[in-house]
């Protein structure tokens, strides 16, 4: 799969001992990351070591939700409530960049120090360390490596990072699988689905998480703004259509939903306990496949996290990019 089911954005870090390497990265690297960048690499060492603890935590406050569903807490309202206590998720670092060639300790062996930080990893290398780095790539030691001579450098080294913020958790996933059922997982492994995911997702999502009861994606926006893509198989529309009649829903709509030209919120406003009408939206295929259609729903502000905590906001707060040490 290449939409993961649990993604956000985080922090990346930059070790070289070259100081106009580093102060170029600063204007180069795009600005809707958090980027730090450190010349020594005690001081690098040092920023990563004191993450791992956050990262613990955070995995099990994930657990917790997934265990309060377990005992019939509504995972939706728990994830919006999760968002809105930690505001400082994002400085979690997801990506460290290390130069092999450094006087007091190469790259590898300042990644080394690293035994418990769980990030990615990825070495840059002179010509003369190429096989050095095939061999730790090999190794699993690390996860890129980029040759710091390539004309292109600095696109590459983008690339790479991206492709790693991209890349699924392996323990959140595990997390947040555990909510779906075996026909909900196999739908999403569907290549048309997961790369219909794909493109709503990075279009719409800084942060998002899937569940499986209800079945579908709860997404922030960079500006904080919250909204859920329900996901409703084919099969299923007869039963939502029926739902939707018992909540109040006219003939029009009801025969909107039994085509799938629209699906109701019924599951969502179930979820945040709200009262009133279902709101219905248009319905569209989710895949080439015809078996999964999907609508989008703004979360109501009462009930979503405050966007001035939003992933936008957040960068804003944070040092301007400087050099450290």
């Amino acid at each position: 799969m290449s939409f993961p089911l649990f993604h956000r954005p985080g922090t990346i870090v930059f070790l070289d001992d070259d100081p106009d390497y580093l102060e170029m990265l600063a204007l180069v690297l795009p600005r809707h990351w958090n980027v730090k960048l450190f010349l020594r690499p005690a001081e690098c060492i040092s920023y990563l070591h004191q993450e791992p603890p956050f990262w613990e935590a955070d995995a099990w406050n994930q657990q917790q939700l997934v265990g309060h569903w377990r005992e019939g807490k509504p995972l939706i309202p728990q994830i919006l409530g999760y968002w809105s206590k930690y505001t400082e998720r994002y400085a979690l670092t997801r990506v460290c960049v290390v130069d092999y060639s450094m006087p007091a300790m190469d790259g590898l062996q300042a990644l080394a120090e690293l035994v418990d930080w769980p990030g990615s990893r990825v070495l840059l290398t002179g010509q003369a360390d190429e096989q050095v780095a095939v061999r730790a790539f090999n190794r699993g030691l690390i996860d890129q490596f980029i040759a710091k001579q390539a004309p292109d450098i600095s696109k590459r080294l983008i690339d790479a990072v991206e492709h790693l913020l991209t890349t699924p958790n392996a323990r959140h996933a595990q997390t947040w699988r555990a909510t779906l059922s075996p026909e909900q997982n196999a739908l999403l492994r569907l290549p048309s689905v997961d790369q219909e995911l794909l493109r709503l997702g990075t279009k719409r999502w800084v942060e998002h998480i899937v569940i499986g009861e209800p079945f579908g994606v709860i997404g922030l926006d960079a500006a904080g703004q919250a909204s859920w893509l329900q996901l409703e198989t084919t099969d299923g529309l007869k039963a939502l259509a029926e739902l939707a009649e018992l909540e109040g829903v006219p003939p029009a709509g009801l025969d909107d939903i039994r085509h799938g030209r629209k699906l109701a919120d019924l599951e969502l406003r179930q979820a945040l306990g709200r009262a009133g009408p279902p709101e219905l939206a248009a319905a569209f295929p989710v895949g080439q496949d015809g078996l999964l259609l999907g609508a989008l729903f703004s979360v109501p502000a009462m009930h979503a996290p405050d966007p001035v905590n939003g992933y936008t906001n957040w960068l804003a707060r944070q040092d301007k990019r400087r050099v450290q040490g």
